[in-house]
């Protein structure tokens, strides 16, 4: 994956895979630390200790449509090649949490890259899902949680392409406050 929200895209499908109707995705970066923490939440099915036992192994997916799960494998290790970490916490029928740690400053850390472009696109493919994305940059914070979105909009789709690039907009906007006043 060429930057770290490609890699919060594919996480987050994972959750959708699990029947969550809720994904809640939290950045917190702390500048003077150099390091970002992440946590996918989601209230999907879950997973049995023996599927959280491979959940690291490419060779093991869920999917019947291929062999390889790399998803997870190329994230732990994203995240371990910076000097980090990445841990899942799940219980079947419960959901599941996935948490990690990038140190910014080391050589290895991907870039952020684009966070509203990947909410955008999974808004955009899951409309029946809501999202709730939260990100803080030392002690400032953005919130967009589509919940809210829903009710101001009533009976127009969230999928509609003028809805989808204001969200774009909106989350791009709050990010470059937050990142303007760090």
């Amino acid at each position: 994956m060429e930057d770290i929200s490609l890699h919060l895209l594919d996480l987050a499908q994972n959750s959708i895979a699990a029947e969550a109707t809720l994904v809640e995705i939290y950045i917190k970066e702390i500048t003077e630390k150099g390091c970002m923490y992440l946590r996918i939440h989601d209230n999907g099915k879950g997973m049995d200790q023996q599927q959280l036992d491979k959940i690291s192994d490419p060779f093991y997916t869920t999917r019947t449509s291929r062999k390889v799960g790399l998803g997870v494998p190329l994230f732990k290790a994203s995240a371990e090649a910076t000097g980090g970490y990445m841990r899942i916490n799940s219980a079947q029928n419960k959901g599941t949490i996935l948490e990690a740690l990038f140190y910014t400053n080391h050589i290895d850390c991907l870039p952020l890259g684009k966070p509203e472009e990947s909410l955008a696109a999974l808004i955009f493919l899951n409309s029946e899902v809501d999202f709730v994305y939260c990100h803080e940059v030392n002690s400032r914070q953005f919130r967009f949680d589509t919940r809210e979105v829903r009710k101001i909009l009533g009976e127009v789709s969230i999928t509609e392409p003028e809805v989808i690039d204001w969200i774009k907009k909106h989350i791009k906007s709050g990010l470059d406050e937050l990142y303007g006043g760090a």
